[in-house]
């Protein structure tokens, strides 16, 4: 990573940016030096412990392998360190984010119909996280090559995904249509997490620039006319505003997300802040009818968001 930049994504290396002095010294925020405190040892078990319940969970059991494998393998990457799309796919901010595009995306029928019968995301939805997780991170922080071989996967697959929607229209995977449409839902909610959430917002130039760098992406999975502004972004979304709907298969969809997700329970107040997080930051349109998170008024839904990330930022340390 570029120097003086470090991430707390899923598979992103680093921890919380900490300043430091001529001398090398941590220094505080307000420009005094942080003093040298010892860490307890329970404090570090518990980290560790909520590392392992995050990071395991959402990677897979060879996380640490395959994020040691995306940063240490030499080579040319698609992205710059520390460019926007690394600063966002790097950051916590991404839990909400990913959250989000899921909502998002469920509204309209026909991509719908493709994730309820072919994602397995109720009956597998952690193995479904954790690939897209590892494209995400691989395509963003890996090798050329290896991202190369990542879409090369994904369009595999598309080829094999298609059938009939409840309302009688066929559907493909590898339709141009559906993968602009995903491809926008995802970059649309990735860039609004990371604006609210993120530890470090990008300005309005970044902004562009990072709604350009997912084009790539979009591009290399077929995606044809991938916005490259944050208004030809926005101006996407509202163009399939006609298309969405909250189906009953979409509607399910939400409960499961922000109702009935599988978790411990030890864990599930930090998922309702990411939860009520993320339904609360999509538009007013997006989120009319879905079911509202246990427990969590929606006027608490920013600090929770803001909780729950610095919470992650901690769990998650610098490898």
């Amino acid at each position: 990573m570029a120097r003086g930049y470090r991430c707390k994504g899923l598979f992103a290396r680093g921890s919380l940016h900490v300043r430091t002095s001529p001398t090398g010294e941590p220094v505080a925020r307000g420009g005094n030096r942080c003093e040298h405190r010892p860490v307890t040892a329970v404090v570090e078990r518990v980290r560790g412990a909520a590392e392992r319940a995050i990071f395991l969970r959402v990677a897979g059991p060879d996380a640490t392998a395959t994020r040691a494998r995306i940063h240490e393998t030499p080579g040319p990457r698609w992205f710059d360190p520390g460019s926007p799309v690394q600063r966002v796919h790097g950051d916590a901010s991404m839990f909400v984010g990913g959250l989000r595009a899921l909502l998002l995306q469920s509204l309209h029928p026909l991509a719908m119909a493709g994730v309820a019968a072919h994602s397995g995301y109720r009956g597998d939805p952690w193995g479904r996280l954790q690939r897209t997780s590892t494209f995400i991170a691989v395509t963003t922080f890996g090798t050329a090559d290896d991202a190369e071989r990542a879409v090369g996967a994904v369009r595999a697959v598309h080829e094999r995904v298609r059938g009939v929607a409840p309302d009688g229209r066929p559907y493909r995977a590898g339709d141009p249509d559906l993968l602009r449409w995903v491809h926008v839902a995802e970059t649309q909610s990735f860039l609004a997490a990371h604006q609210t959430f993120g530890r470090d917002p990008l300005d309005a130039r970044g902004c562009d620039e990072y709604v350009a760098q997912a084009a790539v992406v979009g591009r290399a999975l077929g995606v044809t006319d991938a916005p490259r502004t944050v208004r030809e972004l926005d101006e996407a979304i509202e163009g399939y505003r006609p298309a969405l709907a909250l189906t009953p298969a979409a509607l399910d969809a939400a409960r499961f997300l922000l109702v009935e997700a599988p978790l411990p329970r030890a864990v599930r107040p930090a998922y309702a802040g990411l939860a009520i997080a993320a339904r609360q930051s999509l538009p007013a349109w997006a989120r009319a009818g879905m079911p509202r998170v246990r427990g969590v008024p929606a006027r608490w839904s920013r600090p929770a968001g803001v909780a729950v990330t610095r919470l992650l930022r901690w769990a998650l340390p610098a490898r």
